[in-house]
C-alpha cells in the first residue's frame, strides 16, 4: 500500500516537474535557436543586400516604393525601423501589410497592458492555494486554487481582460472604416479602372450584349462580355513555351561555343576568332530534342532544336492570331465586366437590385483587378457555384474531422508522461536527462503541428478555387476562413482534449464518476504545451522570419544549378517574395485565440504572447517594408475579418470558466460569469451588425462634394447640362447655377515627413498607442497638408465634411480622452488628412496605354503577344549573327545582358519589351571602335560594355 502511494506521488511529481520541464526546454531551444538566427541576420544584413534590403538597394519597384536604407551597423537598424511612421508604412506595404502589422502589435500591447492589473490580482490568488500538490508554473495557475471565494477574482478579472479587448474591436473597426473608406475615395484609388468596374456573374442570356446591358444603368463607359478562351489559351502557352524553348536552346548553343573557343585559346593563345558560332559547334552538337509525345524519351524522333522551331513556330503563331482575331464569335460566359464613368456609379450599380429573378445579377463586385481574375469560375451558373460552395465545404469538415487523428496523437506526446502510470513499459522516460525529456514532451510535439499544419494551406486553396472564387483576393479571404477553422480545431481544442484526455485518461478508468471533476483540474495543464507554441512562434519563427533561410538557399545555391538563360536570372533576381495573407492572417489569430483562452486560467501565458508578438512584428515590419512586395490588393478586407476570428477566443475563455466554476461549485461565479457571456454574444452581434455592410462598401458621402454636382475624384456628373437629374435641379427643387459653383479643394494629402523632421511629432502624447511605438496619432494643430497649413485653432480647413457646409472641429485631448472617443479622432474627416502623399498620385502600375485598357478585361490569352526573346550579348558577336538567324521568325534581342568568356551572366537593366523591339530595329547591331568606346565610357554611358565592341577589360556589375 505504501509502495503504491510512493509510486503515485512519484508519478505526480514527475508530471508536474514535466510540465514546467516542458516550457523551460522550450525557452532554452527556441531561444538558441533565435539567437543563431538572429546572429546570422545580423551579419548577412550588411553583405547579402540582395536578401535582406532588396527594395532599398536595387530598381526592383517604383520610385514610390522605394524606401531609404536603413543605417549599416549591427543594431543601429533597428531604432529607426521602430520609428517609422504610418505612412510609410502604408506606402510601403499597403493597406494589407498596415493592417497585418497593426494586428500583431495591438496584441503585443494588450497583453502587455493586461499584464499589470492580472498578475498582480491572479497569480497572487493562485500561488497562495493550500493544500494542493501542484508545483512550477501549475502553482501560478487555476488549478492550485481549492477556496471557491476567491473565483470571484478570475470573474472580474475575465470581465475586464474580455470586454477591454471588445472595446479595441470597436475602436479598430471604427478606425479600419473610416481609413478604408479615406483610401478608397482618394485619386490613388478613385481613378483606378478596376474601381469604376463592376463584375456582375450570373448575368442572364438576355443581357449577354454590349449594346443591351448598357441600357440597365446611367453611366456606362464599356462592356466587356466574358468569353471562353477556346483553344486560344491552350495554343498561346505552347506558343510561349516553345519560344521559351528556342531562348534556352540558343544561349545554350552560345555557352557551348564559348566553352569550345577557351579550350581553344588554351592551345593557341593567338587564335583568331570567327564570329560564325557553326565553326567551332558542330552540327550533331547543336541543342536537340525529341518531338514525339508518345514515349519521347525512348523512342520519339530526334530533331536539331533551333531549326524546328524556327519552322514551327511561325505556324504556331499564325494559328494563334487567327483565333484571337475571331474570340468575339467564341461562346460568351455568364459574366460581364462594366466600366463606368466614376468610381461612384460603379458603387450604386454594385449594391442596387439589378434584375426581379433570384440569384441572377449577383455576386457583383467592385474592384477586382485584370491580373487578380480566376478566368475558369467566371462561367459558372449559379447552380453551380451553390453546389460547389456545398462540395467545399464538406471536403474540409471531412479533412477537419481526419485530421484530428494526427495532431491529437500530437497532442497525447505533449502529455506522454500522465501515461506512464498504468503502462509500465513507459516509465524509462523518467530515467531520461531532462532537457532530453523536454525536448521529446516540449519541442518535438510543436515541431510536428507546424509541419502538419503546412500541408493544408495548398488544399485549402484548391477548394477556394473550386468553390467559385472570382479573383486572387477572393480566394485568399476564402482561404484565411477556412484555414483559421483549421487552426483553431485542430492546433488548439484538438490538442488541449487529447492532452487533457491523456493527462487523466488512467483515474477516470480507476473511478468514472470523478470524471468531471479530474478533466476540470487537468484542462488548465494543456497551456503549459501552448506555451511552448507560443515561445517558438515568437523566438524561432520570427528569427527565421528575418534570416529567410529557404530565399537564401533558393537564391544562391538554386540560382547557380537551375537559371540557364539571362531571363531566368533576372526573374530570381527581381521576384521579391509576398505575402499570403489567407494563411498568414490565421496562424496569429489562432494565437491570439489561445493566449485570449488561457489567460484568466494560466495568466503566465500573457507574458510569452506580449514579447512574441512584438517579436513578431519588429520581423514583419523589417520584411514588409523592405523586402516583400506588396500582394495582390485586398484593400484591406482581412483585417476585419481577424478582428472578429479573435473574439473566438473570449468565447472559449469565457466557457472554460464558467466550466471550471461549475465543476467547483461555486455558485456566485457561475452567475456572475453567466451574465459576463450574455454581455459579450449582445456585444459580438451589434458590432456584427454595426459594421458589417460599411467594411464592404464606399458610402456616398465619402465620394460625391457637399454642393452634390461638381466632379471629384470619386463622382462624375454625368447629367451636367442635359436636364437630368441633379445637374438641374437640387433635392429641395431649387436651380442650381453651375456657372457660380466654385471648384471645392482637392482631395487633402497628408506630405510624408520623416519622423524625425515631423511638426506633429512634438504635439503628440503618448498613449496605448502612440506614434513612438506604433500609430501616428492625429493632431490638428500645425498638421501639414498638401501646400496647406491647417489653422492652429484645431479646425481642418480642407475637408469637406459636414452636409451644412460647416467644417469640423476636432479639438486636442489627452490620449486617454483620444483613446475613448474613435468616433472623433477615428473618424473619416479626421484620418482622410492623414494618408501619404501617394494616394493623391495616380498609381505608377495602372495601364494608361490604349491597348491595355481595351484589353484590360478580356480573356489575357486573346491580347497575349509572343514573348521577345532575349539572349546575352557575347565577346565575339555570336549573338548579332543568331538575332539575325531568326528575323522574321521571332524577336530576339541582346540588349541589356551580357555573358563573358567564363560563362557569368552581367545584367544591366529589365528585359526589353515587345514595345521596345518593335520601335527600334531589333536586327541593328552596333559595332564601335575601341576608340568609340572609351569615348563612351568618358561621357558615363551605362551601356558602353554591350553597345562597343572591342575592349575586353570591362566591369560587369
Amino acid at each position: 500500500m505504501n509502495s503504491s502511494n510512493s509510486t503515485n506521488s512519484t508519478a505526480t511529481a514527475s508530471s508536474t516537474d514535466t510540465s514546467t520541464q516542458q516550457v523551460v526546454t522550450a525557452l532554452v531551444s527556441n531561444g538558441a535557436i533565435f539567437g543563431v538566427f538572429i546572429v546570422a541576420f545580423l551579419l548577412l544584413r550588411m553583405k547579402l543586400k540582395r536578401i535582406y534590403e532588396p527594395k532599398s538597394s536595387f530598381d526592383l519597384t517604383n520610385e514610390e516604393k522605394k524606401p531609404e536604407p536603413l543605417p549599416r551597423g549591427i543594431w543601429q537598424w533597428l531604432k529607426p525601423l521602430l520609428k517609422k511612421s504610418d505612412n510609410f508604412i502604408i506606402q510601403q506595404a499597403g493597406l494589407d501589410g498596415y493592417f497585418f502589422l497593426r494586428y500583431l502589435f495591438i496584441i503585443s500591447i494588450y497583453c502587455a497592458v493586461s499584464i499589470i492589473y492580472i498578475f498582480p490580482i491572479l497569480l497572487a490568488l493562485n500561488a497562495s492555494g493550500e493544500g494542493t500538490s501542484q508545483t512550477g508554473l501549475n502553482e501560478l495557475a487555476y488549478q492550485n486554487v481549492k477556496h471557491r471565494g476567491r473565483y470571484f477574482g478570475h470573474v472580474f478579472c475575465g470581465w475586464i481582460f474580455f470586454w477591454g479587448f471588445l472595446y479595441i474591436i470597436y475602436r479598430e473597426l471604427y478606425f479600419y472604416t473610416s481609413m478604408k473608406h479615406a483610401v478608397l475615395a482618394s485619386p490613388r484609388y478613385a481613378k483606378k479602372l478596376s474601381s469604376r468596374t463592376v463584375l456582375f456573374q450570373t448575368v442572364p442570356k438576355q443581357y449577354l450584349s454590349e449594346e443591351e446591358f448598357s441600357k440597365l444603368f446611367d453611366g456606362v463607359k464599356k462592356v466587356w462580355i466574358a468569353r471562353g478562351s477556346g483553344d486560344i489559351e491552350s495554343m498561346v502557352k505552347k506558343r510561349d513555351g516553345m519560344a521559351l524553348q528556342l531562348e534556352g536552346a540558343v544561349t545554350q548553343y552560345m555557352k557551348s561555343a564559348l566553352k569550345k573557343i577557351e579550350k581553344l585559346n588554351k592551345k593557341n593563345p593567338q587564335l583568331c576568332i570567327s564570329d560564325n558560332i557553326s565553326e567551332y559547334i558542330p552540327d550533331k552538337k547543336r541543342p536537340h530534342h525529341k518531338i514525339n509525345k508518345v514515349a519521347k524519351f525512348f523512342f520519339g524522333k530526334k530533331v536539331d532544336t533551333i531549326s524546328y522551331i524556327k519552322e514551327e513556330l511561325p505556324k504556331l503563331n499564325a494559328q494563334v492570331k487567327e483565333l484571337q482575331e475571331n474570340h468575339e464569335n467564341a461562346q460568351p460566359f455568364n459574366s460581364v465586366f462594366v466600366e463606368f464613368e466614376s468610381q461612384y456609379q460603379a458603387q450604386v450599380a454594385s449594391q442596387i437590385t439589378t434584375y426581379h429573378a433570384p440569384l441572377f445579377m449577383t455576386p457583383a463586385r467592385v474592384g477586382v483587378e485584370p491580373s487578380n481574375i480566376v478566368w475558369f469560375n467566371l462561367r459558372m451558373l449559379w447552380w453551380e457555384r451553390l453546389g460547389r460552395r456545398v462540395t467545399s465545404s464538406a471536403v474540409i469538415v471531412a479533412l477537419v474531422l481526419l485530421w484530428s487523428f494526427p495532431v491529437a496523437f500530437v497532442g497525447m506526446i505533449s502529455n506522454i508522461t500522465y501515461l506512464t502510470n498504468k503502462l509500465p513499459w513507459l516509465k524509462f522516460i523518467y530515467k531520461l536527462p531532462k532537457p532530453l525529456l523536454g525536448l521529446l514532451t516540449s519541442l518535438a510535439p510543436t515541431v510536428a503541428l507546424a509541419v502538419l499544419m503546412s500541408f493544408l494551406p495548398v488544399f485549402i486553396r484548391a477548394m477556394a478555387v473550386a468553390q467559385g472564387s472570382p479573383s486572387k483576393q477572393n480566394v485568399e479571404h476564402f482561404t484565411q476562413q477556412a484555414y483559421f477553422a483549421f487552426q483553431v480545431i485542430q492546433v488548439f481544442l484538438v490538442i488541449t482534449i487529447s492532452s487533457a484526455a491523456t493527462s487523466v485518461v488512467t483515474k477516470i478508468v480507476q473511478d468514472p464518476s470523478k470524471a468531471m471533476d479530474l478533466l476540470a483540474s487537468n484542462l488548465p495543464k494543456a497551456s503549459n504545451f501552448f506555451m511552448s507554441y507560443v515561445i517558438m512562434q515568437g523566438l524561432s519563427i520570427s528569427s527565421g522570419a528575418l534570416l529567410q533561410i529557404v530565399p537564401l538557399i533558393l537564391f544562391y545555391a538554386l540560382g547557380a544549378l537551375l537559371d540557364g538563360t539571362v531571363r531566368k536570372k533576372w526573374n530570381r533576381f527581381s521576384g521579391l517574395p509576398s505575402m499570403q495573407w489567407g494563411t498568414i492572417f490565421p496562424v496569429y489569430t489562432n494565437m491570439t485565440v489561445i493566449i485570449f483562452s488561457y489567460a484568466i486560467i494560466s495568466p503566465m501565458i500573457l507574458l510569452f504572447g506580449a514579447v512574441s508578438f512584438f517579436l513578431l512584428y519588429v520581423a514583419y515590419l523589417y520584411n514588409l517594408t523592405y523586402v516583400f512586395q506588396e500582394s495582390p490588393d485586398g484593400r484591406g478586407i482581412y483585417y476585419p475579418r481577424a478582428l472578429f476570428q479573435s473574439i473566438v477566443g473570449i468565447y472559449i475563455g469565457q466557457v472554460c470558466l464558467l466550466g471550471l466554476f461549475a465543476v467547483g461549485k461555486g455558485w456566485g461565479p457561475i452567475v456572475l460569469q453567466v451574465i459576463g457571456l450574455c454581455v459579450t454574444v449582445f456585444i459580438h452581434l451589434h458590432l456584427n451588425a454595426a459594421f458589417d455592410h460599411l467594411t464592404k462598401v464606399v458610402p456616398v458621402d465619402t465620394m460625391k462634394p457637399l454642393d452634390g454636382v461638381s466632379d471629384t475624384p470619386s463622382f462624375k456628373n454625368i447629367y451636367q447640362g442635359t436636364g437630368k437629374g441633379i445637374g438641374k435641379k437640387n433635392n429641395f427643387g431649387t436651380n442650381i447655377n453651375m456657372d457660380g459653383i466654385k471648384e471645392l479643394p482637392e482631395f487633402p494629402i497628408k506630405k510624408y515627413h520623416k519622423r524625425t523632421d515631423s511638426v506633429t511629432e512634438q504635439q503628440v502624447d503618448n498613449s496605448l498607442f502612440s506614434e513612438n511605438t506604433f500609430e501616428y496619432q492625429f493632431n490638428p494643430a500645425n498638421e501639414v497638408n498638401a501646400g496647406h497649413i491647417i489653422d492652429a485653432q484645431n479646425i481642418i480647413e480642407d475637408v469637406p465634411l459636414l452636409a451644412d457646409g460647416d467644417t469640423m472641429n476636432i479639438p486636442s485631448a489627452p490620449w486617454w480622452k483620444r483613446f475613448l472617443k474613435p468616433h472623433i479622432y477615428y473618424s473619416y474627416k479626421a484620418l482622410k488628412s492623414r494618408l501619404p502623399e501617394i494616394y493623391g498620385l495616380i498609381d505608377p502600375d495602372e495601364k494608361v496605354n490604349e491597348f491595355d485598357i481595351a484589353h484590360a478585361y478580356d480573356y489575357p490569352a486573346v491580347s497575349a503577344q509572343c514573348p521577345v526573346l532575349w539572349i546575352p550579348k557575347d565577346p565575339y558577336g555570336f549573338s548579332k549573327a543568331l538575332i539575325s538567324d531568326v528575323a522574321g521568325v521571332v524577336d530576339m534581342t541582346d540588349e541589356n545582358a551580357a555573358i563573358d568568356k567564363e560563362l557569368k551572366f552581367t545584367l544591366r537593366d529589365i528585359p526589353p519589351s515587345y514595345e521596345e523591339v518593335k520601335s527600334e530595329d531589333a536586327d541593328e547591331a552596333i559595332h564601335r571602335s575601341n576608340d568609340e568606346y572609351k569615348d563612351a565610357k568618358e561621357e558615363g554611358d551605362p551601356f558602353a560594355d554591350f553597345n562597343y565592341k572591342g575592349e575586353e577589360n570591362r566591369s560587369p556589375v
